[in-house]
Parts: C-alpha cells; structure tokens; sequence
C-alpha cells in the first residue's frame, strides 16, 4: 500500500528546501499546505519567537473515524548543517547528498514517512484513530522545540517520534543530561615581567581537569569536557576561563554524582592555589539539559509496536541509546514517544544517507501500528 514513488518525491522535495535550526519556516509551510490539502487542522505554537527563530512547533490534527484516544506522530523539521542547497543524488535505491552537505534524511525522512502513511490511510478510507502530528523545530540546538512547546495543543498521552537509525528497534530508554559551565577567575599580569603576581586561571583549571575521570563512566554514565575559553595573549597571565561541559546518565543518582564531583573538584583544586586571597575563585552553573526516558515493556507504545512489527514478520528490539531526543521532553511532561527508526545513516556528516526501502519499512511499521490501535486489539 506504501506508494514508494510518492515517498521517494517527497523526500526529495523535502530535502531541497533548506531548513537550518531556526529557519524552518519555509519547510513548515510547505508541510501546512500539504497537512491542510489532507484535510487536517493546522497551527502553530509560538515557540519560534522564544528561540529567536523564523518558524515555530506545527500541529496538525486529524480527527479519526473510530472511537479512541488519540495518539501522535512526530519528527522535526530543523537540519544540521551544511545545509543549504542540497543537491540530492539517488541511485541504486539509495538517497545521498552531492558531498559537500548533509543529506537531511534526520530528519526530513521522517516528515516524509509521516505523510505517505496519512495519504495511504486517507486514499484507501481506512479506519483510524485521532492522531496529532507534530513538527517541532530546532531539535538539533538542544531540543529546544519540543522544551518550548505548548503542550496545550496537545491531548495525546502516547505516541512516536521517528529520529532514529534501526528500522527493527525501537528506543524505550535514554538517559538524562546536565549542562554544566565553570567560570574560574585568576589575576592578570605580564607574563614575563612579573608573572609570579599573577593567578594563572587556564593552569588551575588543567589542574582540576586532570584530576577528572571522563568520558565512558559505566555502561549507562558518561561525561565530557568539550569547551574551553581563555585567555587573550601569551604576554599576559590569563586571569579568565570558562569551561562548558555536560554529564548523562540513565541512572539519576549517578548523573548527580558525577556532576557534584566535575563542581567539587574544581572547588577544591581552587582552594589549593589560594594564597591570602579570594583567587582563584569558581562560579559553576548546572542545569537539567534533558530528562531521561524509561518505557516500561508492557507500555501499549511498545505493545503496539510489538505487535506490528510480528504481524509485518519482524522482530523489534528495544534499543537503550546515549543520545537525547524530543522524546526525553515529552516524557518529562508525562507524554510517552517511542522513538522508531527510518533508515539514516551516518547522520551529522557528508556521507549520510538512506534506502528507500527502509523508509517503506518504517511507513509500513507506521501504518500497521495505527491499524492495531484503530481495530483495538492492544488495551
């Protein structure tokens, strides 16, 4: 029933039209247009405006023909870049960029996959339940779509979001983040006249940061250190450094841990190099990036994923990921998105790509996950 050619078309389309994080706009209205011709309402929250973008979250809802809560499908529309002007290639079943940009398949597949299953709902009269389609934008900026969206404009409670890789597996478990930037001050002073008066901010923070343990932690925490300014020339003991750096774990405990333990040893390794002054001095910032995501098996998201993917002959595996994505937002809110996979690979770089025949997989996975719930055969 996946009409592969209509897909294929509007991906393509799709991909052409630029969408960097915070310029969607053009995407999104291409998106309405189509959305609206379906027969859906459509608006907007008013996201873009707190982003600082042109565009902002599009809701679009279809209102069913058979009696059930409603449920959502999601992907977003902002890209990565480089971006602007793809020029896609497609041969031998497989979708690429030209190579000097990204391709977009993460995640104008899903918008695409999105689509062809409401056209073949819609064009075969099938029955189906009310479902909400959501596009949110700047997704790649720190999902900052989906923490600024009005989730007034949606009555789903479950639902999902297509942003992964493996069109067999399905993510029920994410970890949570924290950001965390340090500010160290030192004392300035010229570095070969009379660098003894002054408090080398970049040495005290090497200091600190060879003490740390970081990158993989255990099997569900990690940490890094991945931004360090400082420093304005080599004549002059750098009084200044920031340090941005973030810590994640499936486990809540421990992503408090390991970020008390980034903050206090900066804190102490200061206190080391104190010398009848308040220098060096640490001013650290943590903040909750994302909440973690854990859906339990028997969840009906996974049930019916589970039962779709047996009656299309495929064993779905439930996948635990490093990564955030809008999911870890909406279950924040109390809202469930499995997050299902559509095909990409190597996403983020210039040798990304995607099969066509995976998209089909994920647009029959789809549509035969809102089959099952439409017939009420998963409670």
């Amino acid at each position: 029933m996946i009409n592969s050619q209509r897909l294929a078309q509007r991906f393509q389309a799709l991909v052409k039209i630029d969408s960097l994080s915070r310029q969607e706009r053009d995407v999104a209205s291409e998106l309405e247009k189509i959305l609206t011709a379906m027969g859906a309402t459509v608006c907007y929250d008013t996201a873009g405006e707190q982003v600082g973008g042109n565009c902002s979250n599009l809701v679009a809802k279809f209102k069913g023909n058979v009696d059930a809560d409603p449920i959502f499908l999601c992907g977003h529309m902002d890209t990565v870049g480089p971006g602007k002007g793809i020029k896609v290639q497609f041969k031998d079943g497989i979708f690429k960029s030209d190579g000097t940009t990204i391709l977009g398949a993460d995640d104008k597949s899903a918008l695409a996959i999105i689509l062809e299953v409401m056209d073949v709902i819609l064009e075969n009269k099938m029955d189906y339940p009310p479902i909400e389609i959501i596009f949110t934008i700047c997704e790649e900026i720190g999902l900052l779509g989906a923490k600024h969206f009005d989730y007034s404009l949606m009555d789903s409670k479950f639902g999902y979001i297509l942003d992964s890789t493996d069109t067999e597996g399905i993510v029920t478990k994410a970890p949570a983040a924290n950001k965390i930037i340090l500010k160290l001050y030192g004392k300035a002073a010229h570095a070969g006249a009379e660098p003894e008066n002054g408090v080398n901010a970049i040495m005290v923070a090497s200091k600190a940061i060879s003490k740390l343990e970081l990158g993989r932690i255990d099997e569900e925490t990690t940490c890094n250190l991945g931004i360090i300014k400082g420093g304005i020339a080599t004549n002059i003991v750098p009084d200044f450094v920031e340090i941005h750096g973030e810590a994640r774990s499936h486990d809540l405990e421990k992503l408090k841990r390991v970020t008390d333990n980034i903050v206090n040893t900066f804190q102490a390794t200061a206190e080391e190099f104190k010398d009848n002054s308040d220098l060096p001095r640490i001013e650290a910032f943590v903040e909750n990036d994302f909440p973690n995501t854990n859906i339990s098996e028997d969840h009906k998201a996974i049930k019916l994923a589970r039962k779709a993917a047996d009656n299309l002959g495929i064993a779905l595996v439930s996948k635990t990921i490093g990564g955030g994505a809008d999911a870890n937002i909406f279950f924040g809110k109390g809202i469930v998105a499995g997050v299902l996979g559509t095909g990409m690979t190597d996403v983020h770089t210039l040798n990304e790509s995607i099969a066509i025949k995976d998209m089909e997989a994920s647009a029959k996975l789809v549509l035969e996950i809102l089959k099952i719930y439409a017939a009420g055969e998963i409670s």
